[in-house]
């Protein structure tokens, strides 16, 4: 008999991993709502698959461990003195910033001991830097998912700038720190209140929400903000810290090197009637409740949701919306997901490394 492709083997484990999960996880009933990590029960359900298809020892996959990063100065409580700022935000040297260095991803074991990544449609997917080829590839975006969070699919890179499945986070800086999207452009059909842009798929996805939202009698939406390069994120932070303290702006501001808006992919939105109003106005206004229910449906979340502070280290934004694509932005909204460490079984990050 002709031995089964492992790569085959290794499809169905974690399709049947992923059905196995997803019926047996509570779903959150709502977007703010908190939710128990589910990347143990998708490792103890992907290893029971491997076993069952191999008959080989049983192999788990670790959840994707946090970088390493440089040390920023501690962060004091109250005051932040022009030297304390400084400290943390220091000018981009002649010779360049030192790049971060990034751990690698877990790898879980599978069939023969191989990995996703050795699927020629996968790794060429990810080598020409499609997203949608290389989730498609990889069986959908929950298999997707599944298989980054359980690390058997190295070669699916979360610090990776230019991927649509970026994690940005306090515990993860850009690589290299002030790397530069390109090419931007502005969303057409869509007000901007600054001079601000975004990468090319989330502009044409932003216009496709503001027209339908729009269409649906929900109102105008804006954009106040989107990209911000690592030099504007730097006076932004600045400012917060001044005014706040370092304590009090970073539950507010990211700092340089740190922010989603330097990936292009995020935008801050305000509702418009006529005139627009401010991003504290988003969330009672109709523009605001018809973002929470629809914004998945063109490929958009809201980042920072109420009551997960401790797991993104920021307030609720429910203006802040990120873009990533609308095949892992549905699996996002029907999982109940509430934010991108769980969804991709990364560690909180509260706060920056010590």
């Amino acid at each position: 008999m002709t031995a089964p492709d492992p790569h085959t083997l290794t499809r169905r484990a974690l399709r049947e991993a992923a059905q196995r999960s997803a019926r047996t996880r509570v779903t959150a009933p709502a977007q703010h709502a908190r939710r128990r990590r589910p990347g143990m029960r998708v490792v103890v359900a992907l290893s029971g698959a491997l076993l069952l298809a191999t008959g080989a020892a049983a192999a788990t996959g670790a959840a994707l461990t946090a970088p390493a990063l440089a040390e920023p100065a501690a962060a004091p409580s109250s005051a932040a003195p022009q030297e304390t700022v400084e400290a943390l935000i220091q000018p981009i040297p002649a010779e360049g910033l030192p790049t971060p260095v990034m751990s690698p991803a877990p790898t879980g074991g599978t069939t023969g001991g191989g990995t996703l990544c050795e699927d020629p449609a996968l790794a060429a997917a990810v080598a020409a830097g499609d997203d949608a080829a290389a989730i498609a590839a990889a069986g959908g975006p929950e298999l997707f998912r599944s298989a980054v969070a359980t690390g058997t699919a190295p070669c699916i890179r979360l610090d990776d700038p230019a991927r649509v499945w970026v994690v940005i986070n306090k515990q993860r800086p850009y690589v290299p720190i002030d790397v530069e999207p390109n090419p931007l452009r502005a969303p057409e059909g869509v007000r901007t209140l600054a001079d601000t842009a975004l990468r090319e798929d989330a502009a044409s996805a932003l216009s496709a929400l503001v027209q339908a939202a729009a269409g649906a009698g929900a109102g105008e939406i804006a954009v106040e903000s989107a990209y911000r390069s690592y030099a504007t994120q730097r006076s932004t932070y600045g400012g917060h810290a001044a005014d706040r303290g370092v304590e009090g702006a970073d539950l507010v501001s990211a700092r340089p090197g740190f922010s989603e808006h330097q990936s292009g992919l995020t935008a801050d939105v305000v509702p418009c009637d006529g005139s627009c109003a401010t991003i504290d106005d988003l969330a009672g206004s109709p523009q605001g409740r018809w973002i929470a229910e629809h914004a998945w449906e063109y490929g958009w979340i809201v980042r920072y949701v109420e009551g997960r502070t401790d797991v993104t280290g920021y307030m609720p934004e429910p203006w802040h919306l990120r873009y990533i694509g609308p095949d892992l932005a549905r699996t996002y909204h029907e999982g109940g997901w509430t934010t991108l460490e769980e969804f991709f079984g990364l560690p909180p990050a509260p706060g920056y490394a010590q």
